[in-house]
């Protein structure tokens, strides 16, 4: 098992891996993921980022199996109360990069050229990365900022304290039921 350490920073293609001249079998490589690298992807949000992406490439003769690893951080505003939130990614994925014409519909397989000779892997660490994290980034219950949750509050209406039969007697007052115009389809 071979093993090669990428930085982000160390190259000017630091996600490109040239496959050609691999043997069959395992090769390992890392990338550390920071800030910067959402930056470039030009996605607002995550104000610090610590991620290490570790991934076994397995060549085979017709195919190369990717398995990645993340493991690390990122730093972002809580959904919520806008206060500041580490959220902890830790999660594995793998992505099959198969030689051929006929292009695939399953989102784990990758159909390339049966003459590339490299991979870039940079978009597949930052899908993942996006699929690895939650559609709300907020703090664990009871954990945001309190004054901000009161003063949210203040301004909210809560719309589970009227009863089923107030919110019937609303659209009845109207006379119109948002309902009524799906009556009339027919």
């Amino acid at each position: 098992m071979s093993s090669n350490f990428r930085k982000v920073s160390s190259s000017k293609r630091p996600f490109v891996i040239p496959f050609v001249g691999l043997k069959v079998g395992k090769h390992e490589y890392d990338f550390e993921i920071a800030q910067s690298f959402f930056e470039e992807q030009d996605y607002v949000g995550i104000d610090e980022a610590e991620i290490r992406v570790h991934l076994v490439l397995d060549k085979k003769e017709t195919m190369l199996v990717l398995g990645f690893q993340l493991d690390g951080f990122i730093g972002t505003a809580c959904d919520r109360c806008m206060d500041p939130l580490r959220y902890q990614i830790d999660d594995e994925y793998q992505i099959i990069y198969r030689f051929g014409l006929e292009p695939s519909d399953d989102e784990s397989l990758v159909v390339i050229h049966p003459d590339s000779y490299e991979i870039d892997v940079k978009e597949n660490i930052y899908e993942l990365i996006m699929v690895s994290l939650p559609s709300k980034l907020v703090h664990p219950k009871g954990e945001c900022n309190e004054e901000m949750m009161k003063t949210m509050e203040k301004y909210t209406v809560n719309l589970h304290d009227e009863s089923d039969e107030d919110l019937d007697d609303e659209d009845e007052d109207d006379g119109e039921s948002p309902w009524d115009i799906l009556k009339n389809l027919n």
